[in-house]
């Protein structure tokens, strides 16, 4: 098969991000059986999320830059071979040590997302590119949503392993299809990795870089401190049954692909931080006001998760825009500016997940967790109102 010589199209890039999404949770049904078959503690068994969720975070401050260097096209096929390896090694293997050795190993398939998105402002301005950015996300969204039903289906039928064979044959596949078609897009390569290094600290110094980045950050940690929270308010306060309690966690991703939709229609022709502002204010107002309602002792589970509506709309009017903002920056340095947002935004997801979990309880609950979305979602605006200001005094690209 002839390697490709054109962009990749649009699909492609959305399976490739889409695999890295399901490589997360499909198995999540599957743990505890994990555990009985490798005669495990659960909580050895759940380093399998734990750990993934760091050494992920840590290669995206690495694929990136390598992107910078050798371009989009080797690095993700190097990616997706170490993925689907490491997906037979997890079918295979006979311990729990060498099962999450080659779990961590999965972890290269991150470079779907990381250069995916590098590879669509690779081909497109920061408008356009946030529009289809937009539309990758809008159709993502689906994965962690179907991902563990999915899994916890090839669990009953098959056993925990299925999953792991499903992982392995579709990274195959779609190693195939990013050979036919994943054309080189960065065509402003570092001729040394010398001359790259030169160019980072323009990247650190760019205020707005970390505008955009602690807004992207920020509005998905409102996420994570609703999906955190939401399962002990269901069932202390609404005695929610667990169908009930994924459809109302799945509110929030039905919120985020209508944002997405909105995004990739309009966004073209929409200044990028009128757009965030938009999402951020829409996600802050909608978990403030459900706070006040159940201050007011009128809350109810209509309120708690229609308050995550707002937040998952405003993450869809917020999420492709202010990572086309990060890669604009310095567009030469996309793929880095992509990895490290990318691991900014899983450590800062990490933090607020910690902290929900660890103050959360039956008696607090609804207000504990709206007052962490509301105040993640603010923070994000303030982020955004930083980026506005700094374009206000200096319109230009930041001073090198």
């Amino acid at each position: 098969m002839r390697a490709a010589q054109t962009p990749p199209s649009l699909v492609t890039l959305v399976l490739a991000t889409g695999l890295s999404v399901l490589s997360l949770n499909m198995f999540l049904p599957s743990l505890a059986n994990m555990a009985v078959d490798f005669r495990a503690d659960y909580a050895l068994v759940n380093l399998s999320i734990a750990a993934y969720l760091a050494v992920s975070a840590v290669l995206q401050l690495i694929l990136g830059p390598m992107s910078d260097r050798f371009g989009r096209r080797p690095v993700l096929l190097t990616c997706m071979t170490v993925f689907v390896a490491a997906s037979l090694g997890c079918v295979l293997a006979e311990s729990i040590w060498t099962f999450l050795g080659f779990r961590l190993m999965q972890a290269a398939v991150v470079g779907g997302s990381v250069l995916s998105a590098a590879s669509i402002r690779d081909q497109f301005p920061p408008n356009e590119a946030a529009s289809k950015l937009g539309y990758v996300a809008m159709a993502m969204a689906l994965a962690p949503m179907l991902g563990p039903m999915l899994g916890g289906t090839l669990d009953m039928m098959f056993g925990w392993r299925a999953g792991f064979v499903f992982y392995t044959v579709a990274g195959a596949a779609l190693l195939t299809l990013l050979w036919a078609d994943m054309g080189e897009t960065n065509h402003n390569r570092s001729a040394t990795f010398g001359a790259q290094m030169r160019e980072y600290p323009h990247l650190f110094r760019a205020r707005r870089f970390w505008g955009y980045a602690l807004c992207a950050a920020f509005s998905i940690g409102g996420f994570y401190s609703f999906i955190t929270g939401a399962p002990l308010v269901a069932a202390a306060w609404f005695d929610l049954s667990p169908a009930k309690l994924g459809l109302g966690i799945g509110i929030i991703t039905g919120g985020f692909m209508v944002g997405n939709f909105v995004t990739g229609r309009i966004a073209a022709r929409t200044r990028l931080t009128t757009m965030i502002l938009a999402g951020r204010i829409i996600a802050s107002v909608g978990p403030f006001c459900g706070l006040l309602l159940f201050l007011g002792g009128m809350g109810s589970v209509w309120v708690f998760f229609g308050s995550a509506i707002f937040v998952g709309f405003g993450n869809g009017l917020t999420n492709a825009n202010a990572s086309a903002g990060v890669m604009s920056v310095r567009p030469q340095l996309a793929g880095s500016a992509a990895g490290l947002s990318g691991a900014l935004i899983v450590a800062l997801g990490a933090v607020i997940t910690s902290i929900t979990g660890a103050a959360v309880s039956p008696e607090n609950g609804p207000y504990l967790v709206l007052s962490m979305m509301a105040g993640s979602s603010f923070l994000g605006l303030l982020a955004v109102l930083y980026v506005r200001w700094v374009d206000a005094r200096d319109p230009l690209p930041d001073a090198i």
